[in-house]
């Protein structure tokens, strides 16, 4: 019996599709919201472009003012984007999922961010260059339309991120910051730290230690290092500030 090449064993071990199913050229499944809304015929063109990679926690995408290489579409996990400032400090201005890409300025035909993107949550996705997609679009308006509209939604959401930022208390922006973080998860259970929670919410270690304890205390969350767990879904809901429900908001108009 003659030895099976590489590409057919790495086939061997791709999961079992159902009918419908969306693959790219390796045959790896597809699950963000985008590459599965455009139609056969877009997805098409770039479908041999996509490669499909792991992306392990503290994952950097894509780092500020420099060359994007690459635009990512994640199947799972989450993205945060990042504003460093020149002194060294760091707050989360946005979040990316599944229902999303990064780096969104490649969208307007741009080439650079102002942002660093890292995964928070580890998951898995795919990376298509830079050059193609922007070469694609020319033939792909349903693509061009649907990037362009996330572009918008997620601007909206920066904006209310920044003003949340800016007036409403820790624990409230906690509360909706792991709120987001379970919606793109899907899971109670979130692998992330006090120091990594500090930096993306803009603040000091112990500032976040206190109010987690708010919400422990009420039995709403409870963690351990590395992890907190949402205990009570409605009650982390009633603790966040209106900025969750606003936000929601956008997310839904990506819907339609």
């Amino acid at each position: 019996m003659g030895k099976i090449s590489p590409v057919v064993a790495t086939n061997l071990e791709t999961p079992a599709l159902r009918p419908g199913e969306r693959t790219n050229g390796e045959g790896k499944p597809v699950s963000n919201s985008i590459l599965l809304a455009i139609p056969d015929e877009e997805f098409a063109v770039i479908r041999d472009g996509l490669e499909y990679l792991d992306l392990p926690h503290y994952t950097v995408l894509h780092e500020p003012r420099k060359k994007l290489e690459s635009a990512y579409f994640l199947n799972c996990g989450m993205v945060s984007l990042v504003f460093n400032t020149n002194d060294g400090e760091s707050v989360e201005v946005g979040v990316i999922g599944k229902e999303g890409f990064t780096p969104i300025p490649v969208a307007a035909g741009m080439r650079r961010s102002p942002h660093q993107a890292i995964m928070q949550v580890s998951g898995d996705g795919f990376r298509l260059p830079v050059d193609h997609l922007q070469q694609a679009l020319s033939t792909t308006p349903y693509l061009q339309m649907l990037l362009n509209r996330y572009a918008t939604v997620h601007g909206l959401q920066t904006a209310q991120t920044a003003g949340c930022n800016r007036l409403h208390d820790l624990e409230q922006r906690l509360a909706r910051w792991l709120l987001l973080i379970q919606d793109r998860v899907g899971s109670g259970l979130l692998k992330i730290t006090h120091d990594f929670l500090a930096m993306m919410l803009g603040t000091d270690r112990p500032s976040v230690s206190l109010a987690a304890g708010g919400l422990r205390r009420r039995r709403i969350i409870e963690y351990t290092h590395g992890s907190v767990k949402v205990l009570n879904r409605k009650k982390l809901e009633s603790s966040a500030c209106e900025c969750y429900g606003l936000i929601q908001e956008f997310n839904a108009e990506m819907a339609k």
